[in-house]
């Protein structure tokens, strides 16, 4: 289920500076705020948030590696996921990427991360590689791909 409620914008430094307080207890904690703000200051970069009632319930970024894009994050505030924000979130980064002409999307996920996993195998993407141990030096990553 898709929530029709759901506005998605350019992420600012505005934004992130709003949610920065909850950034990782709201959020998830392998994202900082430094490391986004790095993120949006980098012209190859792509951000963008999802907002509900005036409140970033989502964030979502892709960065540009010269013939291709890759998925950097695609995160949901806690207590609003399954709702289909990550949904929205991907479906305006496909689409961003398909305007590019690029025609390459790539992702890392955790190989536990079995709802994500599902989302990107519904949008297409299929399995190219995996890394061992990648996430804490425990859980692999699995990359996928998406021609667009």
């Amino acid at each position: 289920m898709i929530n029709t409620n759901i506005t998605i914008n350019k992420m600012t430094i505005e934004d992130l500076d709003s949610i920065k307080d909850i950034l990782e207890s709201d959020f998830d904690d392998f994202w900082n705020y430094n490391i986004i703000k790095t993120e949006l200051e980098n012209k190859n970069s792509y951000y963008i948030i999802a907002k509900k009632d005036e409140t970033i319930v989502g964030f979502a970024g892709i960065i540009d590696t010269v013939d291709q894009y890759e998925i950097t994050n695609i995160v949901v505030k806690k207590k609003y996921r399954n709702e289909g924000i990550g949904t929205l979130l991907l479906n305006n980064i496909i689409d961003f990427v398909k305007n590019s002409k690029k025609g390459k999307l790539y992702l890392e996920v955790n190989n536990n991360n079995t709802s994500a996993i599902a989302l990107y195998k519904n949008h297409g993407f299929i399995k190219c590689g995996i890394r061992k141990k990648y996430y804490n030096n425990t859980d692999d990553a699995i990359l996928m791909l998406l021609q667009v």
